[in-house]
């Protein structure tokens, strides 16, 4: 039957009872995966309620972004879905939350006595999040046109691994009430940032390169859309901990390279730039940076300074490098929707999105997106498979962020 079928969902409620009838099951547990348009969640989840649900066992919802477009389409969607199931219910997914890497942000932070002390403002210089992806919309631009980059990366995925890499030590990352602990630190982190401003963003969309097609080709996509398919954003966090630092999103489609990472720079030593004269570098002492690679080959490398090899004193970056895939080379990495759909079996809630966290995220970047629709922004132009529009590695650099020309890490090809 239809999404909002009573009838048909009883149906299937009743092929259930069958079924676990014939294991001899006294307890039936029901997952119910709302990968649906958004615009049918409310109608399904109420025949749900009216005729799905067991009566024997837990009934959990796992709900599929995009929750909502906007601040008051997410605080609809939230307060409709709230009247029907209460929170311990709602699993709301990000997939990004099930990525190893990402899993092993607190480890990193709170288990490991190097990290903590220094992770602040006195010696953390910035901190950027990157998305990037080496293909353009694939003939799925007029799906894509409808949220943009902005909403489809960066608002969602990009702020979830944010708030784990910038939030306060949680009560617990694990036993009784964990979830809560760390989803509570979560919102208090995303609430500390300043909305974003247009004044501090590049927009960009990408254009052909004579071989690869640019997003207005693709026939999917409206004619003269301005839809954004890159975003860089500079914003700031309003805390002890982290005021002054810029926190850098950049994220964009049909770009150099396919990556997702975390690099966060540190502030060059005090006097180092005096005491290493001569340094091969013309006295530019390269800084310090603790990079989280997500994707692909997940890998955690420091990048630090030392001395060349040979009789001279040559100052060169080279990394302490833990790539998973050699190190971990025979452990079982699954993949990040079954390390979540487990999560929602065993009732763990830490990794997935509580309805404040949601709301919190939207009042950041609503503000923005009106700007930009009613103020009619024109993308910068970039071509096909390079890095983006120039105007975003100016933004980047103004506030703050420096790029090493001599540097580059190699992922190990074992």
């Amino acid at each position: 039957g239809g999404y909002d079928s009573e009838e048909g969902i009883g149906k299937m409620s009743d092929a259930l009872i069958e079924t676990h009838k014939s294991d001899s099951s006294n307890v039936e547990n029901r997952v119910f995966y709302f990968a649906l348009p958004p615009s049918v969640f409310i109608q399904t989840a109420t025949s749900i309620k009216a005729a799905g649900l067991s009566s024997t066992g837990y009934n959990r919802f796992i709900v599929e972004k995009p929750f909502g477009h906007d601040t008051e389409s997410a605080l609809e969607m939230s307060k409709n879905l709230g009247a029907l199931f209460s929170e311990d219910h709602l699993y709301r997914i990000d997939h990004y939350l099930g990525k190893e890497i990402v899993q092993n942000m607190l480890i990193l932070r709170f288990g490991n006595a190097m990290f903590e002390p220094i992770w602040n403002r006195n010696y953390i210089k910035s901190v950027t999040f990157t998305f990037k992806e080496d293909i353009g919309t694939m003939g799925r631009g007029g799906y894509f046109d409808k949220s943009g980059i902005i909403r489809d990366i960066l608002q969602n995925h990009l702020m979830q691994v944010l708030s784990l890499v910038a939030m306060e030590p949680p009560v617990r990352i694990a036993g009784k009430d964990y979830s809560n602990f760390v989803r509570d630190e979560k919102v208090k982190l995303i609430k500390s940032i300043e909305p974003w401003k247009l004044e501090n963003t590049v927009l960009g969309q990408y254009v052909t390169n004579g071989k690869e097609p640019g997003y207005l080709d693709d026939e999917t996509v409206p004619e003269g859309s301005r839809c954004p398919t890159y975003a860089a954003v500079v914003m700031y966090i309003k805390n002890r901990r982290w005021d002054g630092v810029p926190f850098i999103m950049k994220a964009g489609k049909a770009l150099n390279e396919r990556k997702a990472e975390v690099r966060i720079q540190l502030h060059t030593p005090p006097g180092a730039v005096d005491m290493f004269g001569g340094c091969g570098y013309g006295c530019e002492i390269p800084h310090n940076e603790i990079v989280m690679r997500l994707q692909p080959k997940e890998a955690i490398y420091v990048k630090t300074n030392v001395k060349k090899p040979g009789l001279h004193t040559t100052l060169v970056t080279s990394e302490l490098d833990l790539s998973y895939h050699d190190r971990f080379s025979d452990s079982k990495n699954p993949e990040a929707y079954t390390r979540l759909i487990l999560d929602v079996l065993r009732g763990k809630q830490a990794t997935f999105v509580r309805d404040d966290e949601l709301l919190a995220a939207w009042e950041l970047v609503t503000p923005l997106l009106k700007e930009i629709e009613e103020k009619k922004v024109e993308p910068h132009l970039y071509k096909f498979g390079t890095r983006g529009p120039r105007e975003a590695d100016d933004l980047i650099k103004h506030a703050g962020y420096v790029y090493n020309a001599n540097y580059e890490w190699f992922p190990s090809e074992k």
